[in-house]
C-alpha cells in the first residue's frame, strides 16, 4: 500500500525557518539545523518544523547557558530543562485585498537614519529593533520638521511574502493615520516584487488588529510567541555559529 506523501508546510507556518533557508540564507548563522540571524540583525531564530532532542541541544549551545531566546510560532513548549519566560497569544494576518499604494511623504530610510529609528523604536516599542534590522528590506518613514515621527519596514522574508514590521508612530503625532499609511506604501513595494504582504501582532492588540483589518488584511492564523532561558548545564558544549 501505498501511503500519500505529507503535504509540504506553508511558508508562514514556520515564518522565520523559511526565510532563514530561503531568500534570507545569506544572514543564516547555523548550528545543525538550528538557524538565527546575526545578534545586531535580528532576535529572530528558527528550529525545524520538528525539532528533536538533538535540535534543542543545539539551541542551547548556539544561545548560550542561561541565555534566552525567542522562539516565534512554536506550538509547543521547550523541553526539560528550559524555562518559558514568555508565552503570548498572537496572530498572522495576511493580504487580502489591502489598497497598497505609494505615500508622497514617506521617504526610504538606510543606515544614516539609524541612530533616528532606533529613537524611535525606543519611545513607542514595536518590537524589537536593532541597528542592522534595516538591512532586512525596504523601511519607510514621515518626517515633521525633519524629526522622524512614524516609520514602517520589511522584516521576515519567506518566499512569496514579506512580512511588515516595526509599525509606530511618535506619541504626539498619532491619531493622524500615519501608520496606516506606510502600512499601505511598504505594502505597494511589496506587491511590485509579485510578493504577499502579511504581518503579526499580539492577539490583545484590538487596536492594531482592528486598523490592519480595515486596511485589508484579514487572520491567517493564530500564534504564540514564546521565549525561553536556556538550561545552565555544562553539558552543551558552546560552540561559535556556522554561516549557512
Amino acid at each position: 500500500m501505498t501511503v500519500p506523501a505529507a503535504a509540504p508546510a506553508h511558508p508562514l507556518d514556520n515564518p522565520a525557518y523559511a526565510s532563514l533557508t530561503g531568500p534570507h540564507a545569506h544572514f543564516a548563522e547555523r548550528r545543525g539545523r538550528v538557524l538565527r540571524y546575526p545578534l545586531d540583525v535580528s532576535p529572530w531564530l528558527a528550529l525545524p518544523d520538528d525539532p528533536g532532542p538533538g535540535d534543542w541541544a543545539d539551541l542551547a549551545a548556539l544561545a548560550g547557558p542561561g541565555e534566552t531566546v525567542p522562539l516565534p510560532g512554536m506550538r509547543t513548549p521547550p523541553p526539560d530543562g528550559w524555562e518559558l519566560t514568555m508565552d503570548m497569544d498572537g496572530v498572522q494576518l495576511v493580504d487580502e485585498g489591502v489598497a497598497a499604494a505609494p505615500d508622497p511623504e514617506a521617504v526610504r530610510l538606510g543606515a544614516a537614519d539609524v541612530p533616528e529609528m532606533l529613537d524611535l523604536v525606543a519611545r513607542t516599542r514595536p518590537g524589537p529593533f536593532l541597528p542592522r534590522t534595516v538591512e532586512l528590506g525596504t523601511y519607510l518613514g514621515i518626517r515633521r520638521g525633519g524629526a522622524l515621527v512614524a516609520m514602517a519596514g520589511e522584516r521576515l522574508h519567506p518566499p512569496g511574502w514579506t512580512e511588515i514590521s516595526a509599525v509606530c508612530t511618535d506619541p504626539e503625532h498619532r491619531g493622524q493615520g500615519l501608520g496606516g499609511r506606510l502600512v499601505l506604501a511598504v505594502a505597494a513595494g511589496i506587491r511590485e516584487r509579485g510578493e504577499t504582504p502579511f504581518l503579526h501582532t499580539s492577539a490583545r492588540n484590538t487596536n492594531a488588529i482592528r486598523l490592519y483589518e480595515s486596511l485589508g488584511f484579514r487572520l491567517r492564523r493564530t500564534t504564540r510567541f514564546m521565549a525561553a532561558r536556556a538550561p545552565e548545564s555544562d553539558g552543551f558544549a558552546v560552540v561559535g555559529a556556522v554561516q549557512a
